[in-house]
């Protein structure tokens, strides 16, 4: 047992909230990059580069346009990616994050979509500090961001439970993160950063309303988290405190008000150290929330299993948990946010088109017929004897009476079945090169892959992130055309967007 275990035990339970507070506030300004298993950088690596990738895809989304065009008038020198825009640092975390999440392609499993929050604020903060930062360091500070966010949420319970209460953990617990991660970047010490990590808890919020009619929120929530975790690191940073209980068992604390009946406040800084929480995410292989994953594997090793195509099958059914049903369960397509949340979707693109891509999403194939036509022949059931973190049941029956079924318990793209480099490699230039011409995406997968080696991340990674700068020159954003500039462009200047 270490030092500050045995003094949480002396001190009892009333004080060991505020012991595991510090201890991660200390844990964030220790931990160097030579203390991260060379496996963990790695795979670090590797989600930084497909939260990159999905980034850059996200920045051309309908969602991220329209709140690009909020900022239209602001500020700054922090890039916005995939555009030819720089904003303050705060909005460009902000941008960034809901590019991020936009087309569901980013990351997940941490608090749960810690790229997309994390990254952004990362950025946002690189672009802040006083001195180069250098790619060791942009990654221990990405590893502290997923850490945090992801014990926080396992301090609410985890997952389905936190999640199931109706709380977005990404947005909840992901604030967190970003403020780890940024007050890493920005040199605080261990003081500041448990301000800052308290101020976090204030700027935590998001809920699942979206659920019901598939609308746009769930896309700001990563965006909002990245912002309000940079914000709460420079406030700290500023000397304006935070409060120190925050996940003691007190009127306010954020463990009895968002999880009274689920908290595990231990899961804070159990294994701290020696479990890296990054190593339990997961990279998305399918434009889909990751709860249809498991589904949409299965599925297609029914159809080689069965040797069939569309025409062959009758029908399909779906045994599932209580929670993925309703998380899950919709049948509402008509925006993308909606249909990114519908198994019966997913499946119903996996058995037509054969693939669940960002393509599939498109609005001409979500008003295709036999859309429509198969998710009506797609049954979901209940089994109230599924664990709430349980994987779905598949069965599939042909038109000549054959029937199987299948769970996959560890769907692609987890850690236990991870994408190859080839298939990531794949998806980063499918989802870049939507924005960056094909030597560009080339020279920002090169700077990713050898991160660890590079000087400096604001003049090697920053210049590749954007698209259309030409010098002395401001191009407007097609999808803010249309608005009419307030200014002229000398009155702008030329670091504007």
């Amino acid at each position: 047992m270490s030092d500050q275990d045995q003094e949480i035990a002396a001190f009892g339970s009333s004080y060991s909230g505020v012991l595991r507070m510090e201890r991660l506030a200390q844990f964030c300004v220790d931990t160097r990059f030579e203390d991260l298993p060379p496996v963990l950088v790695a795979q670090a690596k590797r989600h930084i580069l497909d939260t990159f990738g999905a980034t850059l895809a996200g920045a051309g989304s309908e969602v991220a346009k329209q709140a690009r065009l909020v900022f239209f008038d602001e500020k700054g020198n922090t890039p916005v990616w995939g555009t030819d825009w720089r904003v303050g640092a705060a909005q460009a975390a902000m941008l960034n994050g809901i590019a991020a999440h936009a087309l569901e392609l980013d990351d997940t499993g941490g608090c749960d979509h810690s790229g997309a929050v994390v990254l952004p604020a990362v950025m946002a903060a690189v672009s802040m500090s006083d001195r180069p930062i250098n790619g060791r360091e942009f990654i221990t500070a990405v590893v502290i961001g997923y850490e945090i966010g992801r014990r926080v949420l396992e301090a609410c319970g985890s997952y389905s439970a936190h999640n199931g209460a109706g709380w977005h953990s990404t947005a909840t617990c992901g604030v967190f993160g970003a403020a780890a991660a940024s007050a890493r970047i920005l040199g605080l010490d261990a003081a500041q950063t448990l301000s800052a990590l308290g101020i976090a808890g204030s700027f935590s919020g998001g809920l699942w309303a979206f659920i019901h009619d598939g609308s746009q929120s769930k896309k700001l929530h990563s965006g909002r988290a990245a912002e309000g975790g940079l914000l709460a690191a420079r406030f700290a940073q500023r000397g304006i405190t935070g409060p120190t209980q925050l996940f003691e068992d007190v009127w306010g604390g954020f463990l009895k008000t968002l999880a009274g009946e689920t908290a595990v406040p231990e899961a804070l800084d159990a294994q701290l150290g020696q479990v890296w929480k990054l190593a339990r995410c997961s990279i998305k292989p399918y434009a889909a929330c990751r709860g249809t994953h498991s589904a949409i594997d299965a599925l297609g090793v029914l159809l080689t299993q069965l040797q069939v195509g569309v025409d062959q099958v009758e029908d399909i059914q779906v045994s599932l948990c209580g929670f993925l049903q309703d998380m899950c369960g919709g049948q509402e397509v008509a925006s993308l946010a909606a249909a990114q949340m519908s198994l019966r979707y997913a499946l119903a693109a996996r058995l037509v088109l054969g693939h669940c891509r960002l393509e599939a999403y498109d609005e001409a194939q979500r008003s295709d017929p036999r859309m429509a036509q198969w998710m009506s022949r797609i049954r979901l059931e209940v089994d109230r004897q599924l664990s709430e973190d349980g994987e779905p049941v598949v069965s599939l029956r042909t038109v000549d009476g054959r029937q199987a079924s299948l769970c996959v318990e560890v769907p692609l793209g987890a850690p236990g079945n991870p994408l190859s480099n080839a298939a990531l490699e794949e998806k980063f230039f499918s989802l870049a090169g939507r924005v960056l011409a094909r030597g560009q995406a080339e020279a920002l997968l090169g700077q990713l892959w050898r991160l660890e080696e590079l000087e400096s991340i604001d003049t090697s990674i920053v210049p590749t992130l954007r698209v259309g700068m030409q010098p002395g020159t401001l191009r407007v954003p097609e999808a803010d055309a249309e608005r009419p500039m307030r200014h002229s462009h000398a009155e702008r200047g030329n670091d504007h967007h």
